[in-house]
């Protein structure tokens, strides 16, 4: 899976076969599957959860991970 997929996920999630993503509306992109992430700046972040939650609204304090940051904004994430 690649940017080019789906607009406001990680550069790169590997292993791109058999991760699945779960669309939050307003919120995270869900991951279950990824070993690791590769973000825009070519960064490897290891996944050590079964399901993580990737930041989509560019605003979390931990990004890529999801930090809730979102809920605070009003505006809704991109899509």
């Amino acid at each position: 899976m690649t940017a080019a997929d789906s607009p406001g996920l990680p550069v790169e999630v590997l292993p791109a076969e058999g991760v699945r993503v779960l669309d939050c509306p307003g919120g995270p992109a869900l991951l279950r599957g990824a070993t690791h992430v590769v973000d825009a700046a070519g960064e490897t972040h290891p996944v050590t959860r079964p399901v993580v939650a990737v930041c989509r609204c560019e605003s979390s304090g931990r990004l890529p991970w999801c930090d809730g940051t979102h809920k605070l904004l009003g505006a809704p994430s991109r899509p």
